[in-house]
C-alpha cells in the first residue's frame, strides 16, 4: 500500500515538473520570437527615417527634435511649475523618475499588458464592472488566439493528450481547450475572485533596486497582491483563482485525464506562467528603455 502510495506521488512528482518544464520552454520560445520580431521592426523603422544614418549615430533630423521637445514653451512650463524661479536641476530630475518603470498597453507591441501599473503610480480601485472588462479584454485581444494556437501546436506535437488524435481535427481539438484554459484562468484571476476578495487584479511595478531585488518582488506578487482599499493581502485571486480554473477543466477534459495529478498540474503550470509574466511586466520599461530606445 505505502509502495504504491510513494510509485503514485513519484509519477505525480514527474508529470508537474514535466508541465512546468513545458511551459517554460513554450513561454521562452514565445518571448524569444516576440523580441526578434520587435528587434527587427525597431531597426527597420530607424532605417526608414533616415536611411543615410551611420549605425550608433543620431540624424541631425532626430536630434533637433529630441532638443525641441525637451524644451517646452514659456506657456507650457508656466502650466507645469507652479514657480518660474525653480531650478533646472530640479526639473530634470523630474523628468528623469518620470521616465522609469513606465508601462505602455502592450509587450513588444503585441502581449496585452493591461494590468501593469508604472512605478510609484497610485490609481483608484476597480470596480466590479471593470475587473470584468479587464478580463475580457486580456481573453479576446488578438495576441490571446496567437498564444493559444502556439500552445496547442506544442501540445499536438508532445502528443499531451492523446485522446485528442492528431491531423486537422487533433490540432482543433488541442486548440479549443487551450484556449478555453486561458478565457477561464483569466476569468477566475482577474474577475471574479478579485470581485469577492476585494483584491486589486492589477500588477504594480516596483521601478527601481537590483536585479534580484526586483525579480523576488515579481514573483512575490503571486502570494501578495493589493486590496480595493489600498492594503495588502494574500492573492487568493492569484492561488484559488487558478486552482478553480484548473478544476473547472475538469468539465470539458476527458474523463481519463480527470485526476488530481493533472489537476494539480495545470494549477501549478498556469501560477509558473503568471510568475514569468510578472518578471516581464518588471523588466519591461527597462527593455523598452535600453534595448529599443522608446
Amino acid at each position: 500500500m505505502m509502495k504504491a502510495a510513494s510509485r503514485k506521488a513519484r509519477r505525480v512528482s514527474r508529470m508537474l515538473r514535466a508541465r512546468i518544464f513545458s511551459a517554460g520552454r513554450i513561454v521562452s520560445a514565445i518571448l524569444l520570437a516576440l523580441v526578434c520580431t520587435a528587434g527587427a521592426s525597431a531597426k527597420n523603422c530607424l532605417n526608414a527615417k533616415n536611411p543615410n544614418t551611420p549605425p550608433g549615430q543620431v540624424s541631425p533630423s532626430a536630434s533637433a527634435t529630441s532638443e525641441s521637445t525637451s524644451q517646452p514653451d514659456s506657456a507650457t512650463t508656466s502650466t507645469a511649475t507652479p514657480s518660474a524661479s525653480a531650478p533646472t536641476t530640479a526639473k530634470n530630475e523630474v523628468l528623469v523618475d518620470d521616465s522609469e518603470g513606465q508601462q505602455t498597453k502592450r509587450i513588444f507591441g503585441i502581449i496585452p499588458n493591461y494590468r501593469s501599473v508604472s512605478a510609484d503610480c497610485q490609481l483608484p480601485p476597480l470596480s466590479v464592472k471593470d475587473k470584468f472588462v479587464l478580463a475580457t479584454q486580456d481573453s479576446f485581444d488578438y495576441s490571446a488566439f496567437i498564444v493559444a494556437g502556439m500552445v496547442a501546436g506544442y501540445s499536438m506535437a508532445t502528443v499531451q493528450y492523446p485522446e485528442f488524435h492528431q491531423g486537422a481535427a487533433g490540432y482543433g481539438r488541442y486548440y479549443w481547450h487551450s484556449f478555453a484554459d486561458q478565457t477561464v484562468g483569466n476569468y477566475f484571476t482577474e474577475a471574479i475572485v478579485p470581485t469577492l476578495t476585494h483584491e486589486d487584479p492589477r500588477y504594480y511595478t516596483l521601478g527601481h533596486g537590483g536585479f534580484v531585488l526586483r525579480t523576488g518582488y515579481a514573483l512575490s506578487r503571486l502570494v501578495v497582491t493589493k486590496t480595493d482599499s489600498g492594503g495588502k493581502s494574500f492573492n487568493y485571486s492569484e492561488i484559488v483563482g487558478n486552482g478553480a480554473g484548473a478544476a473547472l477543466s475538469n468539465a470539458y477534459y476527458p474523463q481519463v485525464e480527470r485526476t488530481a495529478g493533472n489537476t494539480m498540474s495545470k494549477w501549478a503550470t498556469q501560477v509558473g506562467i503568471d510568475g514569468i509574466a510578472n518578471i516581464l511586466k518588471e523588466f519591461w520599461p527597462d527593455i523598452r528603455r535600453d534595448i529599443f530606445h522608446r
